[in-house]
């Protein structure tokens, strides 16, 4: 199956079909926040602002990788892109590979900058792509179509198990990576799937450079369910639907190295959940399933309102635990662990 089918089809099935995770859970519902019933504090005063990677934000969210690659992708960039630049909040595109394969979607890559001068822009590319790196020329040019502000690798090793025609061939992900750190002219953003990165993994990739990662935890969207329907092997999809490491359990862990800027997605679901990352130590959010779905059945408005709604709520959480700023919420001790 060609690639650009392939990529059709993954957003055919997340618009419509079951792909969260059924049992396992993000985690960030088991932390609420100690209520300050005397917050000292005026609700229109407070600031949500935020930077990342040097550029400013209105608040520290990112609509992750979704989608490219195909036809239909350009449509729903560009009214993504729309979004983040009105909204001026991150975007990161879904994977890049097709560009590298050969095929003439460069256009639905492209549209996202020109919709976004001067927003947050984050490129994508696969772990076995990176395994198989012999010159970072390609990927230069895949930083150079976005004129992205960094380039993020996706590790999915279970994904590729289940798909029906993947690449399991993970040998030499970690050297190159250490490549692109050493010789892109923007930071390398190393992220999972939906499976989490442990404390393990973090350390690994911080021993070859990677300053930024991208936690991307279960509790949300399930790759193993999004592989399933597409004819994936089903007696491991079985197995391995609810595989994975919570995201706030995978925060707590990548957590544990201060220098690392990191990056909190998977069951990403609202401005509350939002906060509860940020005040464990997250730089950024990370949401793509619940925006994406918005996007498809209410358009840019809808999307607009939603984001709205979202940062309503993280306001208010910083107004109801006594901060006034994004920097006082993560100095604070207001996190409850049930």
């Amino acid at each position: 199956m060609s690639i650009t089918r392939r990529k059709s089809q993954h957003v055919g099935i997340c618009r419509k079909k079951d792909v969260l995770f059924r049992c396992k859970t993000t985690g960030f519902e088991k932390i609420e926040f100690l209520h300050c019933a005397l917050p000292e504090n005026d609700l229109n005063q407070i600031s949500t602002a935020c930077s990342f990677l040097n550029k400013p934000l209105s608040f520290p969210l990112m609509i992750s990788a979704i989608t490219g690659g195909y036809p239909g992708a350009l449509r729903i960039n560009a009214s993504l892109a729309e979004v983040c630049h009105s909204e001026n909040i991150a975007m990161s595109v879904g994977s890049q590979r097709p560009v590298l394969s050969g095929h003439d979607q460069s256009e639905t890559y492209r549209i996202v900058r020109r919709k976004m001068p001067g927003g947050v822009v984050l490129g994508n590319i696969g772990a076995g792509q990176v395994a198989s790196l012999a010159s970072i020329d390609p990927f230069l040019k895949l930083v150079d179509m976005l004129e992205a502000d960094a380039l993020t690798v996706h590790l999915n090793p279970l994904q590729e198990v289940l798909q029906p025609e993947g690449d399991v061939r993970f040998k030499g992900v970690l050297k190159g990576i250490e490549q692109l750190v050493r010789k892109l002219p923007v930071p390398v953003v190393v992220k999972e799937v939906g499976c989490g990165i442990s404390d393990r993994v973090a350390k690994k990739l911080m021993d070859v450079g990677v300053k930024y990662v991208d936690v991307a935890g279960a509790g949300g969207t399930s790759w193993a369910a999004i592989e399933g329907f597409r004819g994936g092997k089903k007696h491991l999809v079985r197995a391995f639907r609810e595989w994975g490491l919570p995201t706030a359990e995978s925060l707590s862990r990548v957590l544990k190295y201060p220098d690392l800027h990191v990056i909190a997605s998977g069951g990403i679901d609202s401005g509350v959940t939002m906060a509860k990352a940020v005040a464990m130590g997250a730089e950024l959010c990370g949401s793509a399933l619940p925006l994406f779905r918005t996007l498809m059945a209410r358009k840019t408005k809808g999307l607009i309102q939603q984001i709205g709604e979202w940062k309503a709520e993280f306001k208010t959480v910083l107004f109801l635990t006594g901060c006034q700023n994004i920097g006082e919420l993560r100095m604070s001790d207001v996190l409850i662990k049930q």
